[in-house]
């Protein structure tokens, strides 16, 4: 069973490790184990039990009164309150419920919690505001510090369908005044985050070129006078020997010129790796991307 420290706990749940720790001092709320180290550590059921915590406060609920609830009666009240939850915190709601399916191997659930979302808003803003803060949260987007967890790599799986669906209804590009390159380096495989950068911009009119995964730059290089494009997207996740991310990226920027690249993905990768260059525009999410458009 995978376990979680933490840190990875407050970025699934929101819940700032802080007040975790209160929550387990004063309300014996959950009881972490320990790892040899003294360490927190906690199980699965205490994350389901924690985004539950959360569902209830996005509604107003009173962590005091929350911490006085069994465990059917706080499973209960959840059930309850998402059915009759408020719009203003559906987003969350919604985020909260895809964990909880993904932590439990439940395709029909994660299925229809999906179509939900997409029903009540649309595919493109319950991709902004539902799927990517969804995949951002548990990691499935730039976490590269161990292996993904399983359910991860199930989640990930149903996401990408559902955006290679997506983007294949997508009517033709109606905007000619930009053209997109969108690609991965080489030896760099986790595509979900370019599938989305690649959905948001058709979805906004404009073309795009998707190549995929573990492009050699010397192809980009073959590419990009063929095709014209104005700008070119790249998504760096996996950590490399100090400073090759930026040697890439200057050379791809001479290969772009005079288009301008933009580079997402890894934030503590890129941060290590940037460079000052006129046509480089670094990302640092699908809002920075959209607000961009």
């Amino acid at each position: 069973m995978e376990t979680y420290q933490i840190k990875q706990l407050e970025r699934m749940t929101g819940i700032k490790a802080h007040t975790i720790r209160i929550w387990e001092k004063r309300y014996k709320l959950i009881h972490p184990d320990r790892t040899v180290t003294n360490r927190r550590s906690y199980s699965e059921s205490q994350v389901r039990k924690l985004l539950n915590v959360n569902t209830l406060l996005a509604h107003g609920v009173k962590i005091s009164k929350i911490a006085m609830l069994s465990e059917d009666e706080l499973n209960m009240e959840v059930q309850q309150t998402e059915q009759n939850g408020a719009a203003d915190n559906a987003s969350a709601g919604y985020i909260n419920e895809l964990i909880r399916a993904m932590l439990d191997f439940n395709e029909s659930a994660f299925e229809k919690i999906f179509s939900a979302a997409t029903t009540r808003f649309g595919f493109r803003n319950a991709t902004i505001n539902v799927f990517y803060p969804f995949l951002y949260k548990v990691g499935i987007l730039w976490n590269v510090n161990k292996a993904a967890p399983i359910q991860e790599h199930f989640a990930s799986s149903i996401i990408k369908r559902k955006l290679m669906a997506a983007i294949d209804g997508l009517v033709p590009a109606t905007n000619s005044t930009k053209k997109f390159l969108l690609f991965l380096p080489p030896d760099e495989w986790h595509e979900v985050g370019l599938l989305f950068a690649d959905y948001i911009i058709r979805s906004s009119g404009y073309e795009t070129i998707y190549l995929g995964q573990s492009v050699p730059i010397e192809n980009i290089g073959k590419v990009v006078p063929a095709v014209s494009p104005t700008h070119l997207v790249v998504f760096y996740i996996n950590n490399r020997p100090k400073g090759e991310v930026a040697k890439q990226i200057k050379s791809l920027s001479k290969i772009c010129e005079p288009s301008l690249l933009l580079v997402a993905g890894n934030k503590e990768l890129l941060f290590e790796n940037e460079v000052k260059i006129k046509n480089v525009k670094y990302l640092a999410g699908v809002d920075s991307l959209t607000a961009y458009l």
